[in-house]
């Protein structure tokens, strides 16, 4: 490791981290593009520590490695420590992603201590399943797979979607700026029974709402009429579909319900809405994600409204002492 420069990512290194992205995104093929503002976004998120949570790995001026952490903007009964990183396809197999986990390692507890002193630390990675060294990786280093998540995607251009509509006294309308608190209370309703869900807050909220991926005309929320109570949730965002699937791609980010109005419908037809709005606007492909042991029953709905699994991915836990 001593042939490499090891530093934290700085906002002028964006450039050179999506170079090193669109590298690993090529051989590795898990359908993620990412643009200058995204990573600027990931860099200003207020739950990262650019100084002491991400480092690239540098050969030269060339950026060949990094990791980041992020910290959950709240937790209950224990920390999970998202933990992210990977190596140019050209570098791997020298040990840099050891390294990297080895990082990880190090340097979480001092960002727990910071905010849950009080709580057990779990670091919570991701390999794609079929990703044999990945897998393997993780294993060695004392990782256990915890959960598995299904990435999913619906045809735009062919999908006959069903007639869902609203029950009769919940009416939708777009997502926007001035309804941001209304659905930051059903998020955090709708995901109190989902594992590793933990509350948002207002400043996370607002950071994930609010960047450049966001498509929030197409997004909607359903309020009850006679209340004015807002009951559900469907955020879009756009990505590119990259290379060789040229064409934009409709991420449904979220789908929530408040557990006291699930079982009328609702969500699925306020997600039949949006990816009817995502036709119109021409979107090629629509994807999302959803644990495939979802206790809301969302993989059937899903399938329901012509989504398919495209990959499946492993969560990958370990318990850190701090």
């Amino acid at each position: 490791m001593t042939d490499f420069q090891w530093r934290s990512i700085e906002l002028a290194d964006i450039e050179s981290w999506l170079t090193l992205l669109e590298a690993i995104e090529a051989v590795d093929q898990e359908h993620e593009h990412y643009s200058v503002d995204q990573l600027r976004e990931w860099l200003t998120d207020p739950d990262i520590d650019r100084e002491r949570g991400t480092v690239g790995v540098w050969d030269g001026d060339r950026m060949v490695g990094y990791a980041r952490l992020r910290c959950r903007s709240a937790a209950t009964d224990e920390h999970l420590m998202f933990a992210q990183g990977a190596v140019h396809p050209e570098y791997r197999g020298r040990g840099l992603g050891g390294a990297l986990l080895r990082w990880q390692e190090e340097h979480a507890p001092a960002l727990h201590r910071a905010r849950y002193p009080e709580l057990p630390l779990k670091l919570y990675g991701a390999s794609k399943q079929g990703q044999e060294d990945s897998t393997a990786l993780y294993k060695a280093y004392g990782f256990e797979v915890g959960r598995w998540f299904f990435d999913m995607v619906c045809d735009l251009t062919t999908a006959q979607l069903p007639g869902d509509q609203l029950p009769e006294g919940v009416a939708s309308v777009p997502f926007a700026a001035e309804r941001r608190a209304d659905g930051l209370a059903v998020r955090n309703d709708s995901f109190r029974d989902h594992w590793g869900s933990t509350p948002a807050t207002e400043a996370s909220w607002e950071h994930s709402t609010s960047g450049s991926a966001s498509r929030p005309e197409l997004s909607r929320i359903a309020y009850d009429d006679a209340t004015g109570e807002a009951l559900a949730i469907v955020l879009a965002e756009e990505y590119e579909q990259g290379p060789g699937a040229p064409g934009r791609e409709l991420y449904i980010a979220l789908v929530g319900t408040r557990r006291a109005a699930r079982k009328r419908g609702i969500a699925s037809a306020l997600l039949t809405e949006v990816l009817r709005a995502g036709q119109a606007e021409g979107y090629a492909l629509s994807s999302l994600g959803v644990d495939a042991d979802s206790p809301t029953g969302a993989l059937g709905l899903y399938q329901r409204l012509g989504y398919t699994p495209r990959e499946t991915w492993l969560s990958q836990l370990k318990p850190v002492a701090f």
